[in-house]
């Protein structure tokens, strides 16, 4: 007998619609290729989270896919995607209630070729100090989902070697700005780097601190 699903509920369509928006944004934006990425967000005890190789543009309001913090799935028909074990274990491990994962070009770069991202801007505060790289693993594995989730310690966002970001945040857009973020910290450093016979300044630790605690209070209240 196949498992029973349930429907979504209102705040979980509505969820659902801006994980789409999300997704198609990591798209537009250059950071994905095709279905490479995923994107998620956490409502109540349900993930909900993209699906398996479908192209975002395809999806529909009644393509939901959730699981459970267990990784059970309770919403939709469509395979989770493969990354969901990382995703899980961050949701588990972590206050973050919304995720993008991306393969984003500089970044990758950037994850071949050291173990942490130099302090080449201020806005590396945002992500809560400089950015460790996780060891390589296969994909969609629980040895990777365990290297992500030690990268992250004190941090909101982490390259992975050989692969791409992950970035949390208490809601998708949050999340989503800090994968631009470091997506473009990674070009500047690399662009920086490429100068023959220079180095870049870096920032201080000191330096790095202050810029944390002014971000925490930047924007509209």
């Amino acid at each position: 007998m196949a498992e029973h699903r349930r429907d979504a509920d209102g705040d979980e369509a509505r969820a659902w619609d801006e994980l789409v928006d999300t997704a198609r944004r990591t798209v537009t934006d250059g950071l994905v290729v095709g279905t490479s990425g995923n994107v998620s967000v956490r409502v109540g005890d349900t993930v909900l989270v993209t699906p398996s190789g479908v192209p975002y543009d395809r999806l529909t309001p009644a393509d939901v896919t959730g699981v459970g913090l267990s990784g059970r799935q309770v919403l939709g028909s469509l395979v989770p995607t493969s990354e969901l074990p990382m995703h899980l274990a961050v949701y588990r491990g972590t206050d973050a209630r919304a995720i993008v994962h991306t393969h984003a070009v500089h970044a990758t770069a950037v994850s071949t070729l050291v173990t942490e991202l130099p302090a080449i801007h201020y806005m590396t505060g945002a992500l809560g100090g400089p950015v460790r790289v996780a060891p390589y693993a296969p994909y969609g594995t629980p040895e990777l989902a365990a290297h992500v989730l030690r990268a992250l310690q004190g941090r909101s966002g982490c390259l992975l070697r050989n692969h791409g970001t992950l970035t949390h945040g208490d809601t998708l857009d949050r999340a989503y700005d800090r994968t631009a973020q470091l997506e473009w910290m990674c070009r500047v450093w690399l662009t920086a780097s490429s100068v023959p016979g220079l180095s870049p300044s870096l920032l201080t630790e000191a330096e790095l601190a202050e810029a944390g605690e002014r971000l925490r209070g930047y924007g509209q209240r």
